[in-house]
């Protein structure tokens, strides 16, 4: 199973991201990772939480506009480098990146990426191919 991430879409005001993060706060729902894109007037959110459909569903009951997406969380080395490794095996396989940010917590040593293939089926089999190893929800999350 992929991991699944949960993406809020913000109005760029002050305590707009405090009023969504509130609402997971009540649903006891944690974040592990997030990161926030940006423009003049308005953000999205993108994150991964212990339960990205419970939030997803806590968060419209509150008239915030959310949506779910599946991304790869990509085990790599955790040195100098191998980021442009990966990429440069990425290109190699003709996979477009939409986005991508780091997880919070590394893995045996390992640092753990999040990315946003415009496949992401033909990147899972690609990576594979490549000797990259794909967590499952279960890796990150826990449960």
């Amino acid at each position: 199973m992929n991991v699944t991430q949960l993406s809020i879409f913000l109005e760029n005001k002050p305590g707009h991201l405090q009023n969504a993060l509130k609402v997971l706060s009540d649903k006891k729902i944690n974040i592990l990772t997030l990161t926030i894109a940006e423009a003049a007037d308005f953000g999205i959110v993108r994150m991964i939480v212990t339960d990205a459909a419970g939030a997803a569903a806590a968060l419209r009951d509150q008239h915030f506009t959310c949506s779910t997406t599946d991304v790869l969380a990509i085990e790599i080395e955790d040195v100098p480098g191998a980021l442009l490794k990966a990429l440069e095996s990425f290109r190699k396989q003709n996979l477009n990146i939409e986005y991508m940010y780091a997880f919070t917590e590394k893995r045996g040593g390992r640092a753990v990426m999040i990315f946003r293939f415009d496949d992401i089926e033909l990147a899972k089999k690609a990576l594979q191919t490549e000797g990259y190893n794909i967590l499952k929800k279960i890796d990150i999350i826990g449960a």
